[in-house]
């Protein structure tokens, strides 16, 4: 059933990308492009394959050492949840990532740059991912992914010769930042609190004693546990499977921009709505401007702007002028799709770029906004978004079907450390329950809120404070080696994506 079910989404997947390709216009594609977008795929989709049995060997570990499922039976049911997860996420996530990367380098992802961009950080994410799973450690994709981002906007910003910092956005970094911060301290002291209440609300013994031998606990606490590992597994595919969409989709408009820059599927009556919405906010942003001109070169006045968070006099003239501009091009056209090959890159570059700008604006306050120019702003945004930040089906399938199969396959190793070696005895019914309860609750809420978290951190940090709670006391070599990673994880995703984006750069 998996390999049929495997088949089939690989049938889906290349059947999806002929289809789009030939819908677009674009009868086949040169050699080296279909290579390239090939092994592009691959790297991405080799991300989600070791995410799947790094992290996600955490949702399974509690329910294999409390005896209420079998390893194996255990695995194939929480690969089927990611994979579910995956088809569900929302997509917030996946350009919430995609918004930490170098501006200049997203405009130009079809550039031997942008490409070296994407290769850098995927290739750094695996190579420190699969590190640390050969060591047994449960260090953080997202922490990883993150770090791997900045780390080519560093070496993009040194490449490039500007001043400071600019190349990452650090509003959006620190965001994330404080995301995977605080998901272990809440994961840690949510589930030991967690635990200390139901010891005070279920006074069964049954559960604060450990597993004797393989038998199974009660029912009612098995089919508690089974729930919450469902629930993680089906919540970290719904958040980490999205990291690497926003990845592919960048990959695509790099080297398919006819087909997957804008989103096809938008319809006339959205499109009317689209022009609408333009000419409202063309008309407040002049207003604001008052007489200032617009730049002579707009785009690069709201590229400057996007990645200094500074603003000038011109900043609001000059999206009046790209607005009119995106206005124009839409109108001339009933659907999206009906865009000439020639015109659909320069369309989506203005999109993203205009829709950046205006997320700035909105986060930092400047230029200064009254509230209808505010309303207008969000409005078209929205619109923007609509037609640039879409995920196709297939993109879900491929990496439903990466993660769920990284799933199956190298669990026991993290499975084994989560298990046996943050504390100093056996992993309760109760203990298990709590810490799974909690890291689905917070993985889903950060889903909500578009914020990528670490399933590791939360569910790790959650088995040793229900330890430290229950006073089962902690091995402190395992959490030294943890807390090793933890700090470890972000210079070191930093120094090789940087290595590999400077050499990637160099030959591409």
């Amino acid at each position: 059933m998996f390999f049929a079910v495997l088949l089939a989404g690989l049938a889906f997947t290349g059947y999806s990308i002929w289809h789009d390709i030939s819908a677009s216009g674009t009868s086949t594609l040169a050699i080296i492009p279909f290579i390239l977008l090939v092994v592009a795929l691959l790297i991405a989709l080799g991300f989600e394959f070791v995410n799947g049995f790094h992290d996600t060997a955490n949702a399974v570990a509690t329910v294999i050492y409390t005896n209420s499922l079998p390893a194996q039976f255990a695995v194939i049911w929480s690969g089927t949840w990611n994979f579910l997860g995956v088809l569900a996420s929302s997509g917030a996530v996946a350009f919430g990532i995609v918004s930490l990367l170098p501006v200049e380098l997203i405009l130009n992802v079809g550039s031997g740059s942008g490409l070296a961009m994407v290769f850098a950080l995927l290739i750094a994410a695996i190579l420190w991912n699969l590190g640390t799973w050969y060591l047994g450690l449960p260090a953080s994709s997202s922490h990883t992914l993150i770090g791997s981002i900045i780390g080519v906007g560093l070496a993009n910003q040194v490449l490039q010769g500007f001043d400071g910092t600019s190349g990452v956005d650090w509003g959006q970094a620190a965001n994330v930042g404080y995301s995977l911060l605080f998901s272990p301290v809440i994961g840690f002291f949510a589930a030991g609190l967690l635990l200390l209440s139901l010891r005070v609300l279920v006074r069964n013994p049954a559960l604060y004693r450990e597993p004797q031998g393989h038998k199974p606990p009660p029912w009612w606490i098995r089919g508690l546990l089974v729930l919450t590992c469902t629930g993680v597994s089906f919540a970290h595919g719904s958040n980490d499977g999205q990291k690497g969409m926003g990845l592919i989709m960048l990959i695509l408009i790099g080297i398919v921009p006819t087909a997957y820059a804008l989103n096809r599927a938008v319809n006339v009556d959205e499109v009317a709505q689209f022009r609408s919405v333009a000419r409202a906010t063309e008309t407040a942003l002049l207003q604001a401007a008052g007489a200032t001109p617009a730049p002579a070169d707009p785009r690069h006045a709201l590229t400057t702007f996007v990645r200094t968070r500074t603003a000038t006099p011109e900043v609001m003239p000059a999206l009046a002028q790209v607005t009119r501009e995106i206005s124009d091009m839409v109108g001339n056209h009933e659907t999206l799709a009906q865009v000439p090959a020639a015109s659909v890159s320069n369309m989506r570059n203005d999109m993203y770029l205009a829709s950046e700008t205006i997320r700035v604006m909105l986060k930092t306050g400047q230029p200064p906004a009254d509230a209808v120019l505010k309303e207008d702003l969000t409005a078209f945004r929205q619109q923007l978004d609509t037609a640039t930040k879409f995920i196709p089906l297939w993109v879900k399938v491929a990496v439903a079907i990466a993660l769920g199969l990284g799933t199956m396959v190298g669990w026991k190793r993290i499975v084994v450390t989560v298990g046996e070696k943050i504390g100093k005895t056996h992993l309760t019914y109760a203990q298990g329950g709590a810490a799974e309860l909690v890291a689905m609750a917070t993985i889903g809420a950060a889903d909500m809120y578009g914020l990528p978290v670490s399933t590791t951190h939360v569910l790790s940090s959650g088995v040793a404070g229900t330890m430290a709670a229950n006073r089962s006391g902690l091995q402190m070599s395992t959490v030294r080696n943890l807390l090793m990673a933890w700090v470890l994880t972000l210079p070191a995703a930093i120094a090789l994506s940087a290595g590999l984006y400077v050499l990637l750069r160099q030959i591409m």
